[in-house]
């Protein structure tokens, strides 16, 4: 069943006080505010030198006939459908990650150039369920990606729950539909991960950086079963109940392993 985010008056407040929107609360007016924020709203958050900007997804955009990611690419517009969770969540994420959106929009350009515009390759599915879901993780601790890896999710968010705690891990969450969904306070969210391997400090900007150049030279993303799966509500403060250990032995969000399933080391991140 399709996902329908509830209505802007009706969101329960706390959800903005908890992870993963508590991450956010720099755009706190633009999401809690009682009424949607205009595009020149968001348009004024843009740096000075950027080449792109929000426009209405109407009618009237729509007739030129171009690809969401060609009008991006060669107009520098981001449509974007007022009065909509999902549209307002993507814009910003645009705002904070910039270089990863570009990053992505250039790929998916290539792979259109290459596929035509109705025919997706693996690629493109990779960097959809990325850009919806995507999670960024860098680990320092290998034993914690074998307990990830095996699908050990009592292992990974009960028995190493101060790991998630002190800094061991550090985790950005990136796709715009996990936000949207998170408005919906008793809903199970689970993102879709690339994880980078750390033997030295942990430094967003990097890893950010080191992101952007990893999918640019096409090094991650070039397949949707590279991505693995992480139930984010185990993670502290992310839901209600995961203070209690009998959450992490039976939520629905923990899947077993498939059968053959498996997954790409880590990327690694210069230390």
């Amino acid at each position: 069943m399709r996902y329908i985010a509830p209505a802007r008056g009706t969101v329960d407040p706390q959800v903005f006080g908890r992870m993963p929107l508590q991450a956010w609360c720099e755009y706190a007016d633009l999401l809690e505010d009682p009424d949607w924020p205009a595009l020149d709203a968001l348009n004024a958050l843009w740096p000075a030198d950027a080449c792109t900007r929000f426009v209405a997804q109407d009618h009237q955009l729509l007739a030129d006939g171009l690809h969401y990611e060609q009008r991006i690419a060669e107009r520098g517009q981001i449509a974007t459908r007022t009065g909509n969770w999902h549209d307002l969540l993507n814009a910003l994420v645009w705002l904070r990650y910039p270089a990863i959106k570009q990053a992505l929009n250039q790929r998916q350009m290539a792979e259109i150039a290459r596929m035509g515009p109705k025919d997706r390759s693996r690629p493109q599915y990779a960097m959809t369920h990325f850009d919806e879901a995507g999670v960024i993780v860098v680990l320092q601790d290998p034993a914690l990606l074998a307990l990830w890896d095996a699908h050990d999710w009592h292992g990974l968010f009960w028995r190493q729950r101060q790991a998630w705690l002190d800094g061991a891990i550090l985790l950005e969450l990136f796709g715009h539909a996990v936000l949207e969904h998170a408005l919906n306070p008793d809903k199970l969210l689970v993102g879709k991960a690339l994880v980078f391997q750390s033997t030295g400090e942990m430094d967003v900007q990097q890893v950010r950086a080191e992101c952007v150049a990893a999918i640019t030279a096409g090094q991650l993303l070039r397949d949707p079963l590279e991505l693995r799966p992480l139930p984010l509500s185990g993670l502290p403060g992310w839901h209600a109940d995961n203070a209690d250990e009998a959450f992490h032995l039976g939520t629905v969000c923990y899947q077993p392993r498939r059968v053959g399933r498996e997954y790409p080391p880590a990327h690694r991140q210069p230390g």
